[in-house]
């Protein structure tokens, strides 16, 4: 944790001077902010790009989306450690490099169609959203969904939300040439693969809940889908009655 001192160091002098009041833009509030911005570059500097992960977007799109606002204020010396956080709820806010790696793997461009199941606090959607102005989210948990769309539209994030069983997709809007899922079901959902659009990827978590699963990146051809192993995650299980 000690190279997360300086952003403790700002929260502290925030609390002392608290009954103060300093006003939007005060120097106090400018120098956490700059402590926050120097623990993300050091984020992906050394625990994205450090681990591989050389996409020049995602990269930049990490080191630019504050994840301290998207994660409670008692975890806010912790919001750019490499390890996933509580949100309430019994929900994470996923660990960057995952993030970060699930990413890249959705291979998207500009204009891409990006499905996103599993809201949590909206942090995966604001990196979407960086890439693409077509991102879609679905969570389940209806509190958290209703907080996480306040916090995106207050950033300047254009994301459509909505509040449901995410194993279902979005058939409204689909298909989709790309679906992230971040929580673990124990296997594929068909409904998600048939909203892939040919030529679609998607990357997903499978697996047991309380244990390690498989986190998959799968690329449709027509009716044929291709399973590429990505290696062993662990992710909150998908929630619902499948």
């Amino acid at each position: 944790m000690k190279h997360f001192c300086l952003v403790t160091l700002v929260l502290a002098l925030l609390v002392l001077s608290a009954c103060a009041a300093p006003a939007p833009g005060s120097t106090a509030e400018l120098k956490a902010e700059e402590a926050f911005a120097e623990a993300r570059e050091k984020m992906v500097r050394e625990d994205i790009a450090g681990r591989g992960i050389n996409h020049p977007r995602v990269l930049e799109v990490m080191e630019k989306v504050p994840r301290h606002r998207f994660v409670p204020e008692e975890y806010l010396d912790e919001a750019y450690a490499d390890y996933p956080l509580p949100i309430g709820y019994g929900q994470t806010i996923s660990q960057p490099y995952i993030v970060a790696l699930m990413t890249q793997f959705l291979l998207l461009e500009p204009g891409d169609k990006v499905l996103e199941i599993g809201t949590g606090s909206g942090y995966q959607a604001a990196i979407l959203a960086e890439i693409t102005d077509e991102v879609y989210t679905v969570e389940i948990i209806e509190p958290l969904g209703q907080q996480a769309e306040a916090r995106l539209k207050e950033m300047g994030y254009e994301v459509h939300c909505k509040i449901g069983d995410g194993y279902y997709g979005w058939e409204e809007y689909a298909p989709f040439e790309a679906i992230i899922v971040t929580c673990a079901p124990d296997h594929i959902p068909q409904p998600l693969t048939q909203q892939l659009e040919d030529g679609g990827r998607m990357v997903i978590p499978v697996g047991p809940p309380g244990f390690y699963q498989t986190l998959w990146l799968i690329m449709r051809e027509g009716e044929k889908f291709n399973m590429i192993n990505l290696g062993g995650v662990h992710f909150v299980p998908m929630l619902g009655e499948h």
